[in-house]
């Protein structure tokens, strides 16, 4: 993959995480703020994007979505094998819930 393939893949997951974000926060604005680590003033800015402003904003040559498993010890946990498979959603849950949600820099 060359660097403008690169540049191209970026571009379409920003785009694809900003129409994601914006529709998990119109079905559920709670849940889509706790699914997504967003501040309530994060959400508002998303939610209020014009389709003009979606387009501009995920033409960055930055990815615009964070990977929220910073921690090695929690993703670590999340990716071993577990003995009880059926609870490894809530366990996850539970520790993003222990994250702080993104605010403005």
């Amino acid at each position: 993959m060359n660097g403008r393939e690169t540049l191209d893949s970026i571009r379409e997951i920003n785009l694809s995480y900003i129409m994601l974000a914006q529709r998990l926060l119109r079905e559920d604005r709670a849940i889509g703020m706790f699914r997504l680590g967003l501040s309530k003033e994060l959400a508002d800015l998303l939610s209020g994007l014009t389709l003009a402003q979606v387009v501009k904003l995920a033409s960055s040559d930055n990815l615009l979505c964070a990977f929220r498993f910073n921690d090695h010890s929690m993703l670590s946990a999340l990716t071993q094998p577990a003995k009880n498979a059926e609870i490894a959603p809530t366990h996850a849950a539970i520790l993003l819930a222990g994250q702080p949600a993104e605010q403005f820099a």
